[in-house]
């Protein structure tokens, strides 16, 4: 297959090649000699350093704080069929996993296609197009997950507000059938959704490692599930053998699926859902007000950082929200945690645990720190990949 022709080019300023040297995949604007607003958003341009040796190609857009995303290395550009291509050896990789039907089968960056995220649910599609670059390319993508995967739908959620940063609209499509309710599958456990009004795609997949990690925490606890979504570890540590477990969220809807998933698993008996504000059942924990003293706590809030400039404010929301789950849990209780930014470091991540914990008052273990699931891979030259960072603390 031959290779992508383009006569577009842009060029770095001096020093700014070693990024890209190192196999990071993003150029800011501000790393250019000039951003062209002629070209048009999407375009597939080659990347030229300072002294103009070819650092390789990627989809540039003008009109985006970062201006390229790279789509290849060094001297050789791409072939034409790199989406194809990159689709087939996604999904190869999730079939040597052992996740060939439920999972994530794209992950953007991490698979070298800038802007993708697909999860798979059966015959169920459910795909994101994020940036110009890669909505430029949707025709080929489409044909491309019909080819490999063979879906009855595919149900395109473009209405993040992400995509307005790279100039898109937000939009839905439907490609083929979407069904009112889908089914996710960890396991045994079965999970459903409304695939139209569910979070980003649908469901948490990149938590399915650390819910079977948690397995042998939850037998005989009392476990307290914040921002439940459908019930994900509420419904794990219900079957694993909790004594009791209760999900809050502030969704009726997530409490409505999450409710039936219970039913859904035969666990109905052990787990109670309800519509509340997680803050205010941490206070309540905290005060010893609860029915029932909750011997551990699963804290694993939305994305509360959404740009680098407001990192700090949402660090300290992050700290207090685990100090508060500290204080209110009993001597040799345990805090699952996470976070879900790539603005947030592992680093960062453990510094505010330190400080939530030395403010607690309280003396706190580490049992383990870990990350997102492995259909979720970390490309080693991009820290922005490793978004999903998760701890399980034992008070003493």
């Amino acid at each position: 297959m031959a290779t992508i022709k383009t006569d577009l080019s842009v060029t770095l300023n001096r020093g700014e090649d070693r990024r890209l040297l190192a196999g990071h995949q993003w150029v800011f604007s501000n790393e250019l000699k000039n951003v062209d607003t002629k070209i048009p958003a999407g375009a597939i341009c080659t990347v030229l350093s300072s002294e103009g040796k070819t650092m390789g190609a990627g989809f540039f857009n003008p009109h985006s704080l970062i201006a390229v995303r790279m789509i290849s290395r060094g001297q050789h550009l791409p072939e034409e069929d790199f989406v194809e291509k990159r689709i087939a050896e996604a999904f190869t990789m999730r079939k040597s996993i052992g996740l060939e039907n439920y999972g994530r089968m794209v992950f953007s960056e991490a698979d070298f296609l800038p802007g993708l995220v697909v999860d798979r649910y059966g015959d169920l599609l459910i795909a994101e197009i994020l940036t110009a670059g890669m909505d430029a390319q949707k025709e080929r993508v489409l044909d491309a997950l019909g080819e490999t995967f063979n879906p009855k739908g595919i149900l395109l959620k473009n209405d993040n507000e992400y995509r307005r940063l790279e100039g898109l609209k937000t939009v839905v499509e439907h490609v083929g059938e979407i069904p009112a309710e889908a089914i996710a599958m960890e396991g045994n456990l079965k999970y459903s959704f409304a695939p139209e009004n569910s979070q980003k795609t649908g469901f948490y997949y990149d938590q399915r490692d650390n819910r079977e990690f948690l397995t042998p925490y939850f037998k005989g606890r009392n476990v307290l599930d914040l921002y439940c979504y459908v019930g994900g570890f509420a419904i794990k540590a219900a079957e694993c053998g909790a004594a009791a477990a209760w999900g809050i969220d502030s969704s009726e809807k997530a409490v409505e699926f999450a409710t039936k998933n219970a039913e859904l698993n035969g666990v109905a008996d052990k787990v109670r859902f309800q519509r509340e504000d997680a803050e205010r059942m941490l206070a309540a924990l905290r005060k010893g007000n609860l029915p029932v003293q909750a011997d551990m706590v699963i804290l694993d809030p939305p994305n509360l950082v959404k740009s680098r400039k407001n990192l700090v404010a949402a660090l300290k929301l992050y700290s207090h929200l685990n100090e508060t789950a500290v204080r209110g849990l009993p001597k040799g209780g345990l805090l699952a945690t996470a976070t879900c930014s790539h603005h947030v470091g592992r680093e960062e991540f453990v510094g505010m645990l330190k400080t939530a914990c030395a403010h607690s008052g309280r003396d706190v273990r580490m049992v383990e720190l870990r990350g997102q699931a492995k259909d979720h891979p970390v490309l080693m030259s991009m820290s922005e990949t490793e978004y999903l960072h998760f701890a399980l603390l034992e008070v003493r």
